[in-house]
């Protein structure tokens, strides 16, 4: 049974307690010392030793019946191990939890509250609340009780416990009400008791730690206000966050979250300015200027904008310099793993090249674009196996779309022997998912209705590889390439197409209907224009009216096909297409809501014929001026 020792008593307890507070305060001092060395490896032996000393020391405290002339000592070394336990292993465990628990029903022996209380299981969250509001809480417990809380606030914070957290503040506060909306205002309001001068020492004191859990929690919701677009209030907190106790690793991240929240209120100014001192901190660049990238290309300026991704591809080649973390519980530690949406999640050296690469491409910076191509290509091929591996597109990088990327680039920038080289390479990669021709024909011929399963972008491969030969002047290899593209494109469907478009990206597909449509009207467009340059505009025709076909929306296919049905003196058809078409042009336009992979789009733009207006006006006045004639 526990005894209770009264506060004026002396004898050998006493003695024991100063030799106790004196190891604590000796392990403390060890930690401290440990922590000055930087990153050597005496400072992990130093620490790991004052770790044990701390652990053996509270376990001789607990082998004693509870004393409350022991217990502030007895939690001051709880909170000490906890500390530096945390702090070590950078995160929080459930043992921790246990030490805390363990301490508060240390706690309530002395308090006479033991029997069916504690053996029905109260849990942390019944334990505090019997605690605080113990009727014979000696006040001399009260600092060291608040250091305790401020613990067991920051695990529950890091475990995302927001409600026991908010009713464990209140009762501190000493309020009834409030939400967990209201957290911030509770940390706020809470003031831990202050230490004495000749208490135990700590390695953070409970006021330190209120001002951590201030900063973390209020840097948490600010992203998660930001993430969800709730700007004003994301705003609100993230100042909060940044003037308080704030390291200057996490400030950075704090200005760049601002910055965002700024630009995508319309206030780039304002942004600059925050991401401008973010860059400043010098310890971790690549949000802020990921970021700058973001604002520079909603402003419009280009060359700004590839140059901080320039500036981020040479920060992440460098390896960091790390600081090593201290023996307290800091900011770091008490927030969530990056968000795959937060603004401060800047990806990988392979994810940003494919950023600078694929934006040089779309900007028309052509010769910088196949550079980048080829210098990420290199980085992703080092140690790769021949054969690609089933790579789910939404979460990463698809590998095949890269070179798929890479070889538009090439042709765009006159390179067309190099995007012939990167074809090959990813058709030799991927050989495996080929279907055997011969079967192929075979299962038509007996009217087999599954087709061999083969993605797209293999069909994507050829369609390229025959634009580079239509640029190094071979129309007959050209054609050929078209050929082996689209029928690809015809016979070859996806084995799970039924089951939908999550099923297609897993197996390799990751393509709508729509762009598949625009693909094979691509292949038919740029097959159609090979006959038209060889003079063979009857092939050409069918070409161009099976592009129409496939992909109605598709309106270079259109055009193409009014022209050659004009060369071909089809005047009545012509005209009814003409016709179709002005009238088109005279609705209202509704905005696409797919988007089609980079690769395709450049290859549309090379086959899109000029000025769409202009055509049909040319049309206008070449067919239906001699009708005019006529009448008069």
């Amino acid at each position: 049974m526990s005894h209770q020792t009264p506060l004026g008593s002396s004898g050998p307890q006493a003695s024991c307690l100063d030799l106790w507070r004196e190891k604590n305060d000796q392990l403390v001092r060890q930690a401290k010392v440990a922590e000055d060395l930087g990153l050597s490896p005496r400072r992990q032996k130093l620490a790991q030793d004052a770790l044990e000393g701390l652990r053996g020391l509270l376990h001789s405290l607990q082998g004693l019946p509870a004393a409350v002339l022991v217990l502030p000592l007895e939690l001051t070394v709880i909170c000490n191990f906890i500390t530096l336990r945390a702090s070590l292993a950078q995160g929080f465990t459930e043992d921790q939890a246990q030490d805390i628990q363990r301490g508060l029903e240390r706690v309530l022996e002395t308090q006479k509250q033991v029997g069916p209380k504690l053996e029905c299981g109260l849990g942390l969250r019944g334990l505090w609340n019997s605690v605080l509001h113990a009727a014979s809480l000696p006040p001399e417990l009260l600092p060291a009780l608040h250091h305790l809380a401020g613990l067991q606030v920051a695990l529950w914070l890091s475990t995302d416990h927001l409600g026991d957290l908010t009713l464990l503040l209140q009762t501190l506060n000493g309020s009834q009400n409030g939400s967990s909306e209201d957290l911030l205002l509770h940390l706020k309001t809470w003031s831990p008791p202050a230490k004495e001068p000749d208490d135990p020492l700590t390695l953070q004191d409970a006021q330190g730690l209120r001002d951590v859990l201030l900063t973390a929690f209020a840097y948490r919701q600010g992203l998660q206000e930001l993430i969800a677009g709730n700007l004003p209030r994301a705003l609100s907190s993230l100042h909060e966050a940044a003037s308080g106790l704030c390291p200057r690793a996490v400030l950075v991240q704090v200005y760049t979250a601002l910055g965002t929240c700024l630009r995508k209120m319309g206030n780039p100014q304002r942004a600059m300015l925050y991401l401008i001192t973010a860059l400043k901190g010098g310890l971790i660049c690549g949000p802020p200027l990921l970021e700058a990238s973001r604002l520079y290309q909603q402003l419009g300026n280009t060359a700004a904008e590839l140059e901080s991704l320039e500036l981020l591809v040479e920060a992440l080649s460098v390896t960091p310099s790390s600081e090593a973390p201290r023996f307290l519980i800091e900011v770091e530690l008490l927030l969530p793993q990056p968000d795959p949406a937060s603004p401060l999640r800047c990806g990988t050296l392979s994810q940003v090249r494919h950023l600078l690469a694929s934006r040089c491409l779309q900007t028309g910076r052509t010769e910088d674009a196949a550079e980048h191509y080829l210098d990420l290509l290199a980085l992703l091929l080092d140690g790769w196996e021949p054969k690609f591996s089933r790579l789910p597109c939404p979460q990463g990088l698809c590998m095949p779309e890269i070179f798929l990327e890479a070889a538009a680039a090439l042709i765009q920038a006159g390179q067309a022997q190099d995007a012939l080289t990167v074809c090959e390479e990813l058709l030799r990669r991927t050989s495996f998912l080929l279907p055997k021709m011969p079967w192929l024909w075979k299962d038509a011929r007996k009217g087999t209705k599954e087709s061999p399963h083969c993605p797209p972008w293999v069909s994507a491969a050829y369609l390229l590889q025959g634009q580079a030969w239509v640029q190094l002047g071979d129309p007959k290899q050209a054609i050929s390439e078209f050929s082996r593209c689209l029928e690809l494109l015809f016979r070859c469907i996806p084995k799970d197409k039924e089951q939908g478009p999550a099923s297609n990206c897993e197996q390799g597909w990751c393509m709508s209907d729509e762009a598949l449509q625009q693909l094979r009207a691509a292949a038919l467009i740029s097959r159609g224009l090979e006959w038209v340059a060889s003079g063979q505009d009857t092939k050409a025709l069918q070409d161009f009216l099976l592009g129409v076909q496939v992909c109605p929306g598709n309106g270079d296919a259109s055009l193409h096909l009014l022209q050659t049905l004009r060369r071909l003196g089809r005047r009545d058809e012509a005209t009814a297409l003409w016709r179709k078409l002005e009238a088109q042009t005279k609705l209202p336009q509704e905005n696409a809501t797919w988007s089609l992979p980079l690769y395709l789009e450049t290859c549309l733009s090379w086959i899109r014929p000029p000025d769409h207006e202009t055509l049909l006006e040319d049309f206008r006045t070449s067919l239906l001026e001699p009708f005019s004639a006529q009448r008069l």
